[in-house]
Order: structure tokens, then sequence, then C-alpha cells
């Protein structure tokens, strides 16, 4: 849509968006540096975040047609996670603002160093107010106690949507993204065993698997299973461990103390692993974790790790994804038996069909389903509750 044919409010918060992209964008070495220095992040994935982030804000107005006739809620308020924060501004921010909203957030007290960044990145824009020197309850229950604060976007474990659960009549929206557990992949039986292993390995230990969409399983047709493997383990030589000042560092330092017990509970309930890459176990240095099981453990996990596991049918693969308490999402290559898409359509929030990519694109729909995230919707009192991928732009407006 040119911009002749915009509304002059429209057509400020474009240029609004604009000047913030260009902003994050002239801060991109500093913000790869603090990522670095705060959580270990590779300057590969941080770049690629702050790239991404740079580029969907300077494209927000592909998203007009989800609020163009709409009205803003108010003052959206958001806890970044500490992984991913430029995308969480771009995202989360960038819709707040296209929407006529109000931004209001805080960084992680993981990320201190990328938090002077990006508030210097947004000091100029009076509709956005970032919050410093409180941790994240106490913003969550100023968040709470204020009337003006009408959406609210939170992480992290079930303890935590628990909370905010109880607290979702005081506001019109809450968003929980909650643990995604072991996102799994699977491999068809006439999937590319090249194509497939390229996706799995470096979805699974891109920033050393710190990522809320890394793959952490994957089901493999046992007609395809060892030609699938041997592409696995020829691919894992460019897995390293290091400095993540270092472009060929695929895993940093692991520095969150709470990635690092998610780590060590997921690998002691490991049933009979069988190891296939050697590894690093030493405090902050951690993986890459390559193991064949049986069945992996139900459980949330961030971090560097992979497991593989043989099926004997597709249909098996299906079947297998389904029982998890976790169903964020599903990747899978190859064709799904008859039913299969169905199914795992209607079980996970987030669908990779034979996907290419590396770094998740940011405006395919996000969010999971059951325990891996929610939306509550105050309507005139009635607390409604709903699950599933979202666009953030047209949650962020009413009709």
């Amino acid at each position: 849509m040119s911009a002749g044919n915009l509304s002059s409010d429209i057509a400020g918060r474009i240029e609004t968006l604009h000047r913030l992209g260009e902003r994050l964008a002239a801060q991109r070495r500093a913000l790869i540096m603090a990522a670095g220095e705060d959580t270990g992040t590779p300057c590969t994935a941080a770049a690629m975040e702050v790239d991404l982030a740079v580029d969907h804000l300077l494209s927000m107005a592909d998203d007009l047609p989800f609020v163009q006739g709409k009205v803003p809620y108010g003052t959206v308020a958001a806890i970044f996670p500490y992984d991913a924060a430029p995308v969480m501004l771009a995202r989360v921010g960038g819709s707040s603002l296209l929407g006529g909203n109000r931004f209001r957030f805080s960084c992680s007290s993981q990320t201190p160093r990328t938090a002077e960044v990006i508030r210097e990145v947004v000091a100029p824009f009076p509709e956005i107010e970032m919050v410093t020197g409180m941790d994240n309850k106490e913003f969550g229950r100023r968040a709470v106690a204020d009337p003006a604060v009408r959406v609210l976007f939170i992480s992290g474990g079930g303890e935590v949507g628990a909370i905010y659960e109880a607290q979702a009549a005081h506001f019109d929206k809450v968003f929980f993204a909650g643990p995604s557990g072991l996102p799994p992949a699977i491999v068809f039986r006439d999937a590319s065993p090249p194509a497939a292993a390229t996706f799995v390995v470096r979805r699974a230990f891109l920033n050393g698997g710190q990522y809320c969409t890394t793959i952490k399983r994957v089901y493999i047709h046992q007609d395809i299973y060892q030609k699938v493997k041997q592409a696995i383990l020829e691919l894992m030589p460019e897995i390293k461990v290091g400095d993540p000042r270092d472009p060929e560092t695929w895993i940093g330092p692991i520095k969150v103390e709470r990635t690092r017990h998610l780590l060590d509970r997921a690998l002691a309930a490991l049933d009979h692993p069988r190891f296939l890459w050697e590894y690093r176990r030493e405090g902050e240095w951690q993986g890459p974790f390559l193991v064949e099981v049986p069945d992996p453990p139900d459980l949330e996990l961030f971090g560097p790790f992979l497991a593989l596991v043989p099926v004997r049918s597709d249909a098996e693969a299906v079947a297998r994804v389904q029982k998890s308490r976790y169903p964020f999402l599903v990747a899978w290559f190859g064709t799904p038996p008859a039913g299969g898409r169905e199914i795992l359509t209607a079980t996970f929030g987030m669908i990779y069909d034979n996907p290419d990519f590396l770094f998740t694109p940011l405006r395919l729909p996000f969010g999971g389903k059951g325990e891996s995230g929610w939306i509550i919707e105050n309507r005139e009192g009635v607390l409604l509750k709903r699950d599933g991928a979202f666009n953030y732009s047209a949650e962020l407006v009413r009709s």
C-alpha cells in the first residue's frame, strides 16, 4: 500500500517503526557484543537476531491489513526472556506500536549489557517505556496493579504461567509463552536425508539450542535411519563449542544457571542413551549432546541437545510425538501418512512443513498449545482461554 493511501496516524506509526529499525541497526555491533557477554550467544546467532529484527521493523507495513479499522488496547507490557531481546523488541514492540499502543517492557536480569544498548535505542520514542532497575517479579506485580496496562506478555516455566493466569482478570489479554519441552522433528520414509539432517543439526545447536523453537528430538523412519544418522554425523564437526566472538562458534558458554540445571535433569533422565559425539560438560561449557535413545523424556529443556529415535513406520512417528505435554512446534520432512498432517496440525501450535530456514522467520505465526502456551482474553468479565499460533499485529488491536 502506498504512503498516499494511508491515514496520517498510520503513516506516522510506520515512520516511527522505520526510525526504530534504523536505530537498532546502528547498534548492531554493540548488541552482538553484549549478547556474547551476557549469555554467551555466539556472534553469528546474535547478528541474525539483530538483522531479522531490523528487517521486521522496516517492513511493518506488511502487517497493515491486520490493524486498519481497529483500535489499540492502551499499554502493552512485556517481560523479555534472556534470549533474542532484539527479536522481542521488533515482534512485540513493533506490533504494539503499529496498532497504536504504548509499549512498556523490561529486559531479563540475565542481560544487563543488552539492556543498556536497547535503552539507548528506544530513548527517543515517547511511545516506548523501558523499565530498568526492577526484577521481573516486581515488573509483573506493577503491571497487574496498573490499570493502564491492558495487555501483558510473559514467558517462563509452568509455575510462571500459573501465577499470571490467576491475575488474568486485571487485563484485557495475557499472553503466556511457556516451556517448549523437546520440540520434535519427524523424518518420514520418503524424505531427503541431507535436507532433513541439515535442518535438524543446525536448528538443534543454533545458539547452543537456547531458543524455544530449536529442535530437541527427531523420529526417523527405520528404512532411512542410517542414512540420516550418517548425514547428521557428517555435519557435527561444524558444531563448535567456544568463544562467542568466533564466527565459527555454534555453542558459547551456557551462562544461565537454570538452563544448565534443565540440561542436567534431562541428561539424568535419559534411558540407556548412546552418545554419538564427543561433548563437554564442565560448568558453563556444555555439549553438544547428540544421543540415540528409545524414548526421550518429556521435560522442559533449553540447551545443546538432540536425541535420535528410530521408528518402524511413519504412523508410529506421528503417534509418538502426540504424547508430549508441550505441543509447541513440530517439523517434518517428506510426506506425512494418511491423516498425519491433520493430526499434527491439530496437536501442535506451530507447524514446519519441510522447512529450509535457519532462524525462524519472524512473520510465521507463533505460539504453542497445551502447557506450552496460551492466551487469556477478558471479554466483559468473562475469561476465555485459547492456545495455538497467532499473529502479533492481529492480536494487539481490538475489533
